[in-house]
């Protein structure tokens, strides 16, 4: 093996590990997130500030991210780059076409408890006990709103459409009664709207990644357009990471760094929009939206970034043959 062959393989096994080790933080982060929230599990930090030894749990995490990094850019080191975005495009599929599936259940469902709560349906169905029990967004959230979670997970599972179009019917459609029950029969109420706000957020966001798959978002392309396909492959790879994930890892981290941040406050405390029980019981789901576009949009920029050195060795096998 020549001395270009040892400097490649090193290459390649350095740009394996910079992206699965993006890829592998994250995880980590999101787990340490949740024992510190779910389970006390202190922050890494603590160890040195707090000399608190249970900060180890989530600091060996981080190792076993940095050694499981190591190992699959080892390991696959001979697999084009092509394989890595591969793997990270369809988990991601899956990740988004899941959520789709969740927040259509959980729109659906959670509209239907309003309108009985509003309409006092409920009492004519149901027992004291669970009339007063829907009024309470802690139940609402915990018994029905998750079950329905997992649900849409499990049909994310066995489905292979996205759901864009379903959803964007579903939005069209809750517009359309809007409109027909305010105009014909003078009826509106504030969960009717809450439900297209629902549904419209998740559609933009978490279509979001897969737009950027599908290299659908818009872009300036004065200089861009003009370049050679081996520049345009390198300006793709270097914008991915210090545009695209540098973006994202900021809003994870500000987003789910203690129980104040952002996104983790809403959803511990299952905040809604209303301080009485007249809508939706939905908007603690639209503070962690923000947290879905941010982890999809990370992956997909990473297998971006994969894709994009896959382009740019190849452009540069090109030109050398030429």
């Amino acid at each position: 093996m020549d001395l270009n062959q040892i400097q490649k393989k090193k290459n390649i096994i350095f740009n394996r590990f910079f992206g699965w080790f993006l890829i592998n933080i994250l995880i980590v982060f999101m787990i340490n997130n949740i024992l510190n929230l779910s389970f006390k599990v202190p922050p890494a930090q603590d160890l040195f500030l707090k000399n608190n030894y249970l900060s180890l749990l989530p600091i060996s995490l981080y190792f076993l991210a940095l050694f499981s990094s190591f190992f699959i850019s080892i390991k696959f080191h001979e697999k084009p780059y092509k394989w890595d975005a591969e793997k990270l495009h369809n988990f991601n599929v899956y990740f988004i076409r899941s959520c789709f599936w969740s927040i259509l259940l959980i729109g659906s469902v959670d509209v239907t408890i309003a309108f009985m709560r509003v309409e006092e349906v409920s009492n004519l169905i149901f027992d004291d006990y669970l009339v007063k029990a829907l009024k309470k967004p802690s139940f609402v959230c915990t018994y029905i709103h998750i079950p329905l979670l997992f649900f849409g997970f499990v049909i994310g599972y066995f489905t292979r459409t996205l759901g864009f179009t379903w959803l964007a019917l579903m939005i069209v459609c809750a517009e359309l009664i809007i409109v027909i029950t305010r105009f014909v029969f003078s009826y509106e109420q504030s969960f009717m709207g809450d439900l297209v706000r629902y549904w419209y957020a998740g559609l933009f966001l978490f279509a979001s990644a897969y737009t950027l798959y599908e290299d659908g978002h818009v872009r300036v392309d004065v200089f861009y357009t003009n370049l050679k396909l081996k520049t345009k492959a390198l300006v793709n790879t270097l914008g991915s990471v210090l545009l695209g994930v540098s973006t994202c890892l900021a809003i994870i981290f500000v987003g789910f760094n203690g129980k104040q941040a952002i996104i983790n406050s809403p959803i511990l405390n299952f905040e809604i929009t209303q301080t009485v029980s007249v809508g939706m019981f939905i908007k603690y789901q639209m503070a962690a939206f923000l947290g879905v576009f941010a982890i999809t949009m990370l992956i997909q920029f990473i297998s971006y970034y994969f894709t994009s050195l896959s382009s740019y060795g190849e452009n540069l096998k090109k030109m050398k043959e030429s």
